[in-house]
């Protein structure tokens, strides 16, 4: 015991390492201020519990837990000996697939609910003003080989989720690698970022593009894609030689944009696979809190992208709507008829 214990020198040396520790982990006083600029307002965020159901919480913690938790969904055709469905919420045979799936407890949504509903109401009075003021969503329906987009204007940060032709059988039309290649995309941007999604065969596509068009690639952010049970995807549907459980972004600059906020975010986003090619939801909050009230336009849009402050391209969205009066002007001469597809 004598020989195990700790000398006074040594509880002095540790005791001075956790101090420097904290020192170096505190937030400096710019630090503070971004994380409370970019907080954000009026909700609660929930962890899913790591037993999955309340009844496994319950046998294992003796009581259920206060985090998000499923509940099975048992049909009669459902064998609960198969366990569970690899695909789970994206398999595209539920009503008859005969092994386990889930949904989220129901019980537990109505809480959340009612939380959010309460620091919602809390936070009414106490949200300071804006440093900037978001505009509406904007989106055209166009076909990007033929669409003329330098009656947008230039934006900060672009955004492209391309049909890469990666060599597989997709749920969607695919673009040829010398259309990619040829796509206009200097004609938006002057100086910004751009972030694009590549995957399998495309990632040194990607990285051709990105020269050809007038970047240099900076950095690189990577989704690590979890299933509905919030556990790491080993059963992908994409990758030739091993399963996919990941994509990549590639991320280039271009110019020297000014006013970026650095150093916010993780290059690593993990988050739910959700429908063929949807990309998280994560990735806006990253790029709004690097160029924050920027002009940034998404391409290759689908309609649950388009969001406030961004402008939308793709081939499946409906119609046209543009806010800003220069741009409608412009694209008004140019497409008389509303029409670019």
């Amino acid at each position: 015991m004598l020989l195990a214990s700790e000398t006074a020198k040594e509880r002095e040396t540790k005791k001075l390492n956790e101090e420097i520790k904290d020192l170096l982990s505190a937030a400096s006083a710019k630090e503070q201020m971004m994380s409370s600029k970019f907080k954000s307002q009026g909700g609660t965020m929930k962890e899913f519990c790591s037993y999955g159901t309340r009844s496994e919480c319950r046998t294992v913690k003796g009581s259920v837990c206060d985090k998000v938790h499923f509940r099975k969904l048992i049909h009669q055709h459902t064998d609960t000996a198969l366990g569970d469905c690899s695909f789970l919420n994206t398999c595209f045979h539920m009503d008859t697939c005969k092994y386990i799936h889930y949904e989220v407890d129901q019980d537990d949504l109505n809480r959340i609910k009612r939380a959010n509903m309460s620091a919602a109401v809390r936070s009414l009075g106490s949200q300071g003003t804006s440093d900037f003021k978001m505009m509406p969503p904007q989106w055209v329906q166009c076909d990007m080989r033929n669409f003329d987009m330098s009656v947008l204007g230039k934006f900060a940060v672009i955004m492209a989720d391309p049909p890469w032709d990666i060599h597989m059988e997709l749920p969607y039309g695919t673009m040829s690698d010398d259309e990619m290649r040829s796509l206009n995309i200097p004609t938006l941007q002057d100086d910004g970022y751009i972030f694009l999604w590549v995957t399998g065969r495309a990632m040194e596509l990607g990285r051709q593009c990105l020269e050809l068009w007038g970047y240099r690639r900076c950095d690189e952010l990577i989704w690590v894609k979890t299933n509905q049970l919030q556990k790491l995807i080993r059963t992908g549907r994409t990758g030739h030689w091993i399963n996919h459980g990941k994509e990549h972004c590639l991320i280039g600059v271009k110019g020297n944009p000014q006013h970026m906020n650095k150093g916010l975010d993780c290059d690593v986003i993990v988050a739910e696979v959700r429908a063929t090619s949807h990309k998280p939801d994560e990735i806006y909050g990253v790029i709004e809190r690097l160029s924050p009230g920027t002009r940034k336009i998404e391409l290759f849009g689908r309609p649950h992208n388009v969001q406030p402050n961004w402008m939308t391209l793709g081939n499946q969205l409906d119609g046209v709507q543009l806010h800003e009066e220069d741009v409608k002007r412009s694209f008004k001469e140019k497409y008389p008829d509303g029409k670019c597809i």
